[in-house]
């Protein structure tokens, strides 16, 4: 009895743990489309920008990947996905552009 009580627990447990993520991803995504991320960016395909899979790809071994990617989207930058500028987004608070950039570095799924 005790052993199937333990299994509902860890079953109940990772169920709200897949809720809270989709509830995360979705938020994210509800903020790149405020934002305006979605002007140049898309989940799969690039537009102006890269896709943010690609984003995740390109930085998925890099330490420091999410310092980095905050800190072009709060001043900007130009050369690493081609030769069209990323502008700076210096309004943004940081909490919001945390929230994003853990979103985008999970490949930017939908839920």
């Amino acid at each position: 009895m005790k052993t199937i009580a333990t299994l509902l627990l860890g079953v109940s447990t990772l169920m709200a743990s897949g809720m809270a993520a989709a509830q995360d991803n979705a938020a994210a995504a509800g903020q790149a489309n405020l934002l305006g991320c979605m002007f140049c960016h898309n989940a799969k395909a690039k537009l102006m920008g890269p896709s943010f899979e690609a984003v995740a790809d390109k930085y998925k071994d890099q330490a420091d990947a999410a310092a980095v990617l905050s800190l072009k989207i709060k001043n900007g930058g130009a050369g690493v996905w081609g030769r069209v500028p990323m502008p700076a987004h210096n309004q943004v608070p940081d909490e919001q552009i945390k929230t994003l950039v853990t979103w985008v570095l999970k490949g930017a799924p939908p839920r």
